[in-house]
């Protein structure tokens, strides 16, 4: 495996190490990979800091139930810089809500920071 194709597997490790942190609510690892300059765009087309977002996993106002990656994670490395993309089943729920599960397609850039991975801009966007 060439330097580039262990790059790009390291990046999808990371990727799926993000996703866990999420969804198990571990802050202090998801903390770790979201850059504090973090921007999410919602399926709403809401933009979201890194505050907001994880305070909202902490605060229980959002709760991810499942994320499931089921395509394969692409990923484009530009140096410092990698993009990836992935189809998920995503189950994720406002207010203790019962939310329901559904498909989007996620599109992350990461950047290389102080020797270490961290996305600094998501996008959800609901399949419908």
């Amino acid at each position: 495996m060439t330097d580039s194709g262990q790059e790009q597997d390291g990046i999808r490790v990371i990727e799926r190490q993000r996703l866990h942190a999420l969804v198990i609510g571990d802050l202090a690892a998801a903390d770790l990979l979201h850059a504090d300059d973090f921007q999410l765009i919602t399926p709403s087309g809401r933009k979201i800091s890194k505050q907001e977002y994880l305070g909202g996993i902490a605060s229980g106002h959002l709760t991810y139930r499942l994320w499931e990656i089921d395509s394969e994670i692409e990923v484009r490395l530009y140096g410092d810089v990698a993009l990836i993309r992935y189809r998920s089943q995503l189950h994720m729920a406002l207010d203790g809500g019962g939310g329901d599960q559904r498909p989007f397609w996620h599109t992350d850039s990461y950047e290389r920071r102080d020797g270490r991975w961290q996305v600094v801009w998501s996008q959800a966007t609901e399949i419908s």
